[in-house]
C-alpha cells in the first residue's frame, strides 16, 4: 500500500471512531457522572497490585482490560475477552496482527490508548493494527482495522479448546480452575480468506484444536474487519444465546453508546457540586470501582456454581460471586445497602445458596467463580448479614443462623483454610483467644497454612467482631442461648489486650505475652507470626463493635485521642525498604497508620467517639488529599475491587459506617457543598456543608431537618427516610461541636 493511501484510510478510521473515543470528555461540554471516571487511576503501584483499567457494565459478568502487568508494560499480550476472577484471571486471548511470527498471546506494542468503563480504542504494532471495542453484560464488539490492507485474528485458550468454521465463527472454552470452564462464541461479520489451526507459528489445516495455548485463526484480504462474541459460564449454546439476546449489530459506537447511559444512570444516583475537578474525578472513580464486584453470573435464568459444580435455575433471584468478603464488609456492602437494597438482598441470597451448595451449610468468606478460597482471615460475611438485618433488609433469618454459626464454629479459625475445626479452634472457644506460637516453636495444627500462619492478635480481634455480628443473627433467630453465648465470646478482644502497654499482644498458650515484641515491626513476613499484614499500631483499634470499651481499656477519652495523635505520629523507626520489605500491605503511611489496607479504613473515625470530631474531620481530609489523586499512582496500595473505593466514597459525601451492624454513620466533613444520595427507599438524602473548601473543612455545627444535630452520629433510618443534612463550616476547628 502506497503511504498517501495509507495516510488517507488512517485519517478516515481515526474519524468514524473520534465521537466514541471523545464521547467521555468532549471539550466545553457539560460532563456526565462517567465522564469524571478515569479508570487509569491507580494503574502504577506503590508496593503490590495496582488497579486496572476495568471495561465492564455496572456488576456485570463481562469484564475486560488490557493484557498487561501495569500501565508501565511495554506491550501486551493481545486483547481482551473476559476477566474470570477480579484482578487475577483472564480466559481465552484474541490476536489481531499484519505481521509474523502467528504465536498465541502474541505480545505487541501498544499506543494512543483510550479506555472508558464501557468501551476502549487502541493501536497495536507502532501503528499497524487499530482496534476499537465495546461491550454488554455478556457481550462484545470488536472493530478491527488492519492499516496495511490484510491481517490475521487469532483466538486462544489457555487450557482449553477452540474452533473455527468456514465463514470465520470461532468458539471454544477455557478451564478456569477444577470444573469450572468459560464459554465462547464468536462472529465475524465479513467472510475471512482462509482459516485453520495454529501449529508451530504457521496457519494449518484443521478447524480446531484444543490442549495449552489452543488456537485457531482466519486471514483477512481487507482492512476493515468486525467481530462480535458471547460469553458463558454454563455452555458453548448459552454463549451463543447471550450474543443473540444482546447484540444485534456489530456497531461498536452503537454498543458503548447503550453501556454509557448504562453507567450514568447508576453512577448518578450521587449527586455531587463544589469542589475541584481532580476531587469530582477520584470520587466518580471510587463510584464506579464499587461495581467491579461482586458479578452477577445469571444466563438465561440460569447459573453456573462452582460450589456443586452444576447449573442451577436462579428462579428469579440473580446469582452473584465474586466478591471478597473481608475486603467488601466493611463500606462497599453498606453503600449498596442505602443505595440498592434490591441487589445487596441478591447477593445476600446468593451467599446463601453457596452455603448450601458447599456440602457443610458454611457460610462463604471468599467467593469467587472457581468456588470459596477461603481466603483472609475470620468469617466477616457475618458481618453482611448482621447489617442487613439491623437496616431492615429480607433475609432468611433461621437459614442464615445456621450457616453463619456452622461457619463460625464448624470451620478452623486458622487463616487460609477451609478445613473443619482442629487443635487451635478448640483451644480458642475454650479460651477466648488464639494462642500464638514462640520464636522457634514448631507448628503443631496442619490446618495452619505454612506461609500464612496462625496471625494470633489478627484472628482473636476479627473473631471477636464476628461473634458479636453472630449474637445479633441469633437474636434475630430467636436463639437466645446462642445469643448470649456468642456476645460473650465478642469480649474475646480483652483476652489478648496488653494493659502495660495499652496494644493487643500475642499470648501463648499457657496466657503469657510473647516478650520481646517490635509493635512496629512484628514477627514474620507481613506480621503473620501475630497480626496480619498490617503491624500492632493498626491492630490497636481493630474493635469495630467495642469503641467504648476500647476507649475504657486505653484509659479514657483523652488517653484514647492522644494514642490515635501518637500512631500518626510515629515513624516507621526503620529505613524504608526495610520496613516495606517485611510490610508490604502497610504502605499509605502517616506514621504509623496504613492508608492501604483495609483495617485501617474505620480508624481515622475513631476520634468521633472520643469528643474530637475536628480531629477526625482534619485526617479525613488529609488523608483523601494526600493518597487519592487524579493520577497513575493514585490509590495507596491494593484496592481490592470496591475494598478501599467504597471508603473514598463515603468519606467523600461526609459519612462513614463503622460498624457494620450497628444502624449508624458517623459524620465527617464533606469535600463538595452539595451531595445528594438517591436512595434505595425512592428518598433523597441531602448534605449541605456550606462554604465547605480545602480550608474551610472544620463543622461548626449541624441541623438534621432543621433541627440541631449535636452529635456526629446519625441513624440509617433517619438517612433512609430522606432529608436534609446542613453543616456550618469554618477554617477553625470547632472543639465544642460533638463534645
Amino acid at each position: 500500500m502506497s503511504i498517501s493511501t495509507r495516510t488517507i484510510l488512517s485519517a478516515a478510521v481515526a474519524l468514524s471512531l473520534l465521537p466514541f473515543v471523545m464521547s467521555c470528555n468532549p471539550e466545553g461540554a457539560k460532563k456526565d457522572p462517567v465522564d469524571y471516571v478515569n479508570p487509569y487511576i491507580g494503574n502504577i503501584s506503590h508496593l503490590l497490585v495496582p488497579t486496572f483499567p476495568t471495561v465492564q457494565l455496572p456488576s456485570s459478568m463481562l469484564r475486560v482490560y488490557p493484557e498487561r502487568a501495569d500501565y508501565t508494560s511495554e506491550y501486551v499480550g493481545g486483547l481482551p475477552i473476559i476477566v474470570t476472577n477480579h484482578r487475577e484471571r483472564s480466559a481465552f486471548k484474541l490476536v489481531a496482527t499484519s505481521s509474523e511470527p502467528l504465536l498465541p498471546g502474541k505480545k505487541v506494542s501498544w499506543d494512543h490508548e483510550h479506555l472508558t468503563p464501557y468501551g476502549f480504542d487502541v493501536d497495536l504494532e507502532d501503528g499497524a493494527v487499530h482496534v476499537s471495542y465495546a461491550l454488554s453484560h455478556q457481550s462484545a464488539v470488536y472493530d478491527i482495522t488492519f492499516r496495511d490492507g490484510h491481517g490475521t485474528i487469532m483466538l486462544s485458550s489457555g487450557n482449553g479448546a477452540v474452533s473455527i468454521t468456514e465463514d470465520g465463527s470461532m468458539a471454544g472454552y477455557q478451564v478456569v480452575d477444577g470444573e469450572t470452564k468459560v464459554y465462547v462464541y464468536m462472529q465475524s461479520e465479513g467472510q475471512p480468506a482462509s482459516v485453520g489451526r495454529l501449529h508451530r507459528g504457521r496457519m494449518a489445516e484443521g478447524m480446531s484444536d484444543s490442549g495449552r495455548d489452543a488456537t485457531v485463526l482466519m486471514t483477512f484480504e481487507e482492512p476493515h474487519v468486525r467481530l462480535r462474541y458471547g460469553v458463558s459460564f454454563i455452555s458453548q449454546e448459552q454463549a451463543a444465546a447471550n450474543l443473540s439476546r444482546e447484540m444485534d449489530s456489530y456497531d461498536v459506537k452503537k454498543v458503548a453508546a447503550a453501556g454509557r447511559k448504562i453507567w450514568n444512570e447508576a453512577l448518578s444516583k450521587l449527586e455531587v457540586k463544589g469542589g475541584t475537578q481532580q476531587q469530582k474525578t477520584v470520587f466518580y472513580t471510587s463510584y464506579y470501582r464499587t461495581y467491579e464486584r461482586p458479578i452477577c453470573m445469571s444466563e438465561d435464568g440460569r447459573y453456573w456454581s462452582a460450589f456443586d459444580n452444576s447449573v442451577h435455575e436462579d428462579n428469579g433471584v440473580p446469582f452473584y460471586n465474586d466478591d471478597w468478603i473481608w475486603d467488601t464488609y466493611r463500606a462497599a456492602h453498606p453503600l449498596r445497602t442505602l443505595l440498592d437494597v434490591q441487589k445487596e438482598e441478591d447477593i445476600l441470597a446468593s451467599f446463601v445458596r453457596m452455603a448450601h451448595q458447599n456440602g457443610r451449610d458454611w457460610a462463604p468468606t471468599f467467593p469467587e467463580v472457581n468456588g470459596d478460597s477461603r481466603r483472609m482471615n475470620s468469617n466477616h460475611t457475618v458481618a453482611t448479614f448482621a447489617d442487613a438485618l439491623v437496616k431492615g433488609l429480607k433475609i432468611d433469618t433461621t437459614d442464615v443462623y445456621k450457616i453463619c454459626a456452622k461457619a463460625l464454629t464448624e470451620k478452623t479459625l486458622a487463616p487460609w483454610c477451609g478445613n473443619p475445626a482442629g487443635e487451635i479452634d478448640r483451644f480458642f472457644w475454650e479460651n477466648g483467644y488464639l494462642p500464638a506460637l514462640r520464636e522457634g516453636e514448631k507448628e503443631t495444627d496442619p490446618n495452619v497454612h505454612p506461609f500464612e500462619k496462625r496471625q494470633p492478635v489478627a484472628v482473636t480481634l476479627g473473631t471477636a467482631y464476628d461473634c458479636y455480628c453472630m449474637a445479633i443473627i441469633a437474636d434475630a433467630a430467636r436463639q437466645l442461648p446462642a445469643g448470649v453465648y456468642f456476645r460473650e465470646h465478642s469480649l474475646d478482644y480483652r483476652n489478648v489486650f496488653n494493659g502495660r502497654t495499652g496494644f493487643f499482644h500475642p499470648k501463648d498458650s499457657e496466657g503469657n505475652f510473647i516478650e520481646p515484641l517490635d509493635y512496629s515491626f512484628p514477627g514474620g513476613m507481613g506480621a503473620r507470626e501475630y497480626y496480619d499484614e498490617n503491624n500492632a499500631w493498626v491492630y490497636r483499634w481493630d474493635v469495630q463493635h467495642g469503641i467504648d470499651d476500647l476507649i475504657s481499656l486505653l484509659g479514657g477519652p483523652e488517653a484514647f485521642v492522644r494514642k490515635l495523635d501518637e500512631m500518626f505520629a510515629t515513624p516507621l523507626g526503620r529505613s524504608k525498604f526495610e520496613f516495606f520489605a517485611k510490610l508490604p500491605d502497610h504502605t499509605g503511611n502517616v506514621g504509623q497508620f496504613s492508608m492501604a489496607n483495609e483495617p485501617s479504613l474505620h480508624i481515622p473515625y475513631l476520634y468521633n467517639y472520643a469528643g474530637a470530631a475536628w480531629k477526625t474531620q482534619k485526617r479525613v481530609r488529609q488523608l483523601l488529599d494526600t493518597w487519592f489523586r487524579d493520577d497513575l499512582m493514585g490509590v495507596p496500595g491494593d484496592e481490592d475491587g470496591g475494598g478501599m473505593t467504597s471508603f473514598v466514597v463515603f468519606s467523600s459525601m461526609g459519612l462513614y459506617p463503622v460498624t457494620p451492624g450497628k444502624p449508624e454513620y458517623t459524620i465527617t466533613s464533606p469535600l463538595f457543598e452539595d451531595v445528594k444520595m438517591h436512595l434505595s427507599s425512592g428518598k433523597t438524602f441531602h448534605v449541605i456543608a456550606k462554604g465547605s473548601s480545602r480550608d474551610r473543612k472544620y463543622i461548626q455545627g449541624a441541623t438534621l431537618n432543621g433541627k440541631p444535630l449535636a452529635s456526629p452520629f446519625i441513624s440509617h433510618s433517619d438517612v433512609m427516610a430522606g432529608g436534609t443534612l446542613v453543616l456550618e463550616m469554618g477554617e477553625e476547628p470547632s472543639k465544642l461541636w460533638s463534645r
